[in-house]
């Protein structure tokens, strides 16, 4: 996605160097039909949000953040999959939501007259201010409150001549506008690019690259705890609603989420999640920070060198190998299953012993052999199943439950009039026929019972972070 290769790219480069793009404005688009029935049809709900660490993020492999839990938690309520899309100009999500390509967009948004022409919110389940963020002298520390006062900001009316850099499709522009009308000068307001969150603008606001950015509050204070040298006290607006945009014609899915949040916000878990995050201590700050963590790093696992090197033997993307071993062990090299399977991939004894693979082999042997096996697999596939992607399915599953029970899987496909080169939908159902005894007593039936169930889920969900990483990790 085109937004996404611009925040890898450009994520370190100074501000000052990037041009400053013409505004993205927010465009009427005519909302397609697709509400809360259509979307159990699908069986996920897309949401559209940003990388940040109070929307989305990848830390070890494993996606967090505060609207992140938030949209789990509802999917799960509506017995439905999530899937995230990042989004970086928040402007461009309400055009994608509206042609369809997301059904809500949740992203610490702030409900404006403006956006309330695009979309209908739901009732707010956060409120916030908008502040200044600015940077401390080196040596504030050492001064008192009124010698500091003096060198920092410490009204809105002092921000008259100011240069103020906002995010272009942020409401902060429009506020900074009115801003001027009520101290009765000029603000020199510079609209960043869109890529350029929030986050971003305050990061170089502590580097020294810029001197002003607002934020809004609870942002601010999370990012503060991590920054010591910058200042959010003065604020700039007055309390504003947050809430989640679906589109105007989506009222099922407007009405199930205000009867969730109506029942959960209230909750000690909403709150547990909420502290989670904006009241994050400094160490888990850094950690969230830190080079694991997709709002910084560009790395998943300790392991990201090995599988990057052993990819090469099955030309797969090593992210798509970093989903599997999250799947299969969390990254833990002492992992073992009900089943005997163990270590970070998960090797069933037999097949190991095939390797020369023990409990006690080195990570790299482990990566290695089960690289090589995934390669036997790809293989065996490559005559029965041409689609490439569709392949590469067909052969986690087989990883998962064995080759014989996905073949199986594949013969009563055809006997259903399934399509048996395709996995989800046609081959994967079949897999879940397989625990029942009219399908797994069948003659073409070569391998009996299966708990289809988890090949299943181990497919879904290993694409699904697949794609999670694929959008965040470099």
């Amino acid at each position: 996605m085109l937004f996404f290769f611009l925040t890898a790219c450009q994520q370190d480069t100074p501000l000052s160097d990037r041009p400053i793009l013409k505004p993205m404005d927010l465009v009427r688009v005519e909302p397609v039909h697709y509400d809360l029935d259509e979307i159990r049809e699908r069986g996920k709900i897309v949401a559209l949000t940003l990388n940040t660490s109070s929307t989305y993020f990848v830390y070890r492999g494993q996606a967090m953040g505060y609207e992140y839990e938030l949209l789990q938690r509802f999917a799960k309520s509506q017995d439905l999959d999530l899937e995230i899309k990042i989004i970086p100009d928040v402007n461009a999500m309400f055009d994608l939501l509206n042609k369809g390509e997301g059904d809500v967009i949740a992203c610490n948004l702030a409900i404006t007259k403006d956006r309330l022409q695009l979309a209908k919110f739901s009732e707010p389940y956060n409120f916030t201010r908008q502040v200044l963020v600015q940077r401390l002298p080196e040596d504030w520390r050492d001064m008192s409150i009124p010698e500091l006062n003096k060198q920092i900001i410490t009204s809105p009316i002092q921000l008259i001549g100011k240069k103020v850099f906002v995010n272009r499709s942020s409401a902060f522009f429009s506020r900074l506008n009115s801003l001027e009308n009520e101290i009765g000068g000029d603000i020199d307001i510079v609209r960043a690019p869109g890529y350029f969150d929030t986050e971003k603008l305050i990061q170089r606001v502590a580097r020294g690259e810029i001197d002003y950015t607002v934020a809004d509050d609870n942002v601010a204070q999370l990012n503060a705890t991590y920054y010591d040298n910058i200042d959010v006290s003065v604020q700039l607006s007055f309390p504003q609603q947050v809430g989640w945009a679906v589109r105007k014609n989506s009222d099922q899915l407007l009405e199930a989420i205000n009867d969730w949040l109506d029942k959960n916000h209230s909750s000690s878990t909403h709150a547990y999640i909420y502290n989670k995050y904006f009241k994050a201590s400094k160490d888990q700050w850094q950690k969230f920070q830190g080079e694991y963590s997709s709002l910084q790093g560009s790395r998943i696992s300790e392991y990201d060198d090995l599988l990057k090197e052993y990819s090469k033997l099955i030309d797969w993307d090593w992210r798509l190998l970093a989903a599997q071993m999250y799947q299969e062990s969390r990254f833990r090299e002492d992992a073992i299953s009900w089943a005997g399977a163990f270590g970070l991939m998960q090797l069933m004894p037999a097949t190991a012993a095939v390797y020369g693979i023990q409990p006690g082999s080195p990570p790299e042997e482990h990566i290695r052999a089960a690289i090589l096996y995934l390669a036997w697999l790809d293989d065996f596939w490559k005559e029965r199943v041409f689609d490439e992607y569709e392949r590469i399915q067909f052969i986690l599953a087989s990883y998962n439950a064995g080759l014989g029970h996905v073949q199986d899987a594949m013969n009563i496909a055809i006997s259903l009039g399934y399509d048996p080169q395709r996995w989800e939908g046609h081959v994967a159902e079949c897999m879940l026929l397989k625990s029942q005894p009219d399908y797994y007593t069948a003659d073409f039936v070569k391998h009996g019972y299966c708990r289809g169930k988890e090949p299943y889920h181990y497919v879904r969900n290993i694409m699904a972070q697949y794609e999670q990483y694929r959008r965040v990790i470099g």
